[in-house]
């Protein structure tokens, strides 16, 4: 299980498939919903398989959540503010263009 170094109160919050989870302001997205004992971020298109962060620098793409409505955005490289609305996702989303 993740747990912080830093031992400071959280000071935010947001939401990941509607459960409140606590954060601070800035910190790193996957980080904090990994603390949070959250392993699959998305599912495979294919076979539904659950996927979760692997590198944590936003090469391999296995951390996609929706957050506040946008899809595709990796949670590894978005910093956390607070209410944000994030979402597992099903595969990668289409791009409208």
């Amino acid at each position: 299980m993740f747990q912080r170094l830093d031992l400071r109160e959280f000071d935010t919050s947001f939401t990941f498939a509607g459960r409140a989870i606590p954060a601070r302001e800035g910190e790193n997205l996957a980080a904090a919903i990994l603390r949070a004992d959250i392993k699959a971020f998305r599912s495979t298109p294919r076979s539904g398989a659950p996927r979760g962060p692997y590198c944590m620098m936003g090469v391999c793409f296995e951390c996609l959540v929706t957050v506040d409505g946008e899809p595709n955005r990796q949670a590894c490289l978005e910093t956390v503010h607070g209410g944000m609305v994030v979402e597992p996702q099903a595969g990668a989303a289409e791009i409208n263009r």
